[in-house]
């Protein structure tokens, strides 16, 4: 299994306007535990550039991604662009998981079983 194909394969998934958390993504994945592992990919470049990784925040919906990003702030921009509304809590930038969260079906997820065995990752 090559995880960070995976990674890729399934941020570029998420939906414009939308966001993912981590843990969702690994799951996706096939691997739930590796929430932290799709934050290293999309911070090191692991996942390719066209992973979409400003649509991704943690599990509060805080965008805690920062330092993958070229300037201060990018992946607020970037989200707003889309139409993402970000507010500051607790002295960070967060979004409403419920209103933007992506909500991932179960076709979802079979067709990504289907790509990565396709795909042979």
């Amino acid at each position: 299994m090559d995880f960070y194909k995976r990674v890729a394969c399934v941020c570029k998934r998420i939906p414009y306007g939308n966001v993912a958390t981590y843990g969702q993504i690994a799951l996706l994945c096939g691997s739930p535990r590796n929430s932290r592992q799709v934050g290293y990919a999309l911070n090191r470049g692991l996942a390719g550039a066209e992973a979409p990784a400003h649509r991704v925040v943690n599990h509060q919906g805080f965008l805690s991604g920062a330092q993958a990003f070229d300037m201060p702030g990018q992946q607020k921009l970037m989200l707003e662009s889309e139409g993402v509304k970000i507010e500051r809590q607790k002295g960070c930038d967060r979004t409403d998981l419920k209103k933007y969260g992506w909500k991932h079906t179960l076709e979802d997820a079979l067709e990504l079983k289907a790509e990565f065995e396709q795909e042979n990752i």
